[in-house]
């Protein structure tokens, strides 16, 4: 198995617009992802989003797509709170959006592991393993409140 690319697909009980502003909104951001306030995003490509990640610390992602309301990408620095991500210190990590029936089909993507050089004291936090872990909770957290 390849630790470069890690993948979630989630059937979410919402509309696709409903879904997209819960992954792209501050107030929603900061309730799923983090220490429950508003994120600071500035939508737009090039564009920063501050992710308060509580104890592992904010990291000022790199919007590099938005593309409403089907696809939404950034990179994250996650070994290196407080570095504006870059091609170099960061991974990338995508959300895909369907209509499904009555809902959403959300697939999400995060990937670089591979080429990343991550300090050893942030590999139980920034590496694959902790990162594969983390999405599984953290997309069911996301559906649960976009079903809210």
């Amino acid at each position: 198995m390849s630790k470069d690319r890690i993948e979630r697909e989630t059937f979410i009980a919402a509309s696709v617009e409903r879904v997209w502003a819960v992954i792209t909104e501050p107030g929603h951001v900061g309730a799923w992802f983090g220490s429950g306030e508003p994120a600071e995003i500035d939508l737009r490509p090039g564009g920063i989003m501050r992710l308060d990640h509580g104890q592992y610390g904010i990291f000022p992602t790199l919007i590099v797509a938005v593309e409403a309301p089907r696809y939404f990408a950034y990179r994250w620095a996650s070994a290196f709170p407080g570095e504006v991500a870059n091609e170099g210190n960061s991974t990338l990590v995508e959300f895909f959006l369907e209509p499904d029936g009555a809902g959403t089909r959300l697939r999400l993507v995060e990937s670089g592991f591979a080429g990343l050089r991550i300090p050893p004291e942030r590999e139980d936090t920034a590496g694959f393993d902790s990162h594969d872990e983390g999405w599984r909770g953290i997309v069911e957290e996301l559906r649960q409140y976009a079903e809210k």
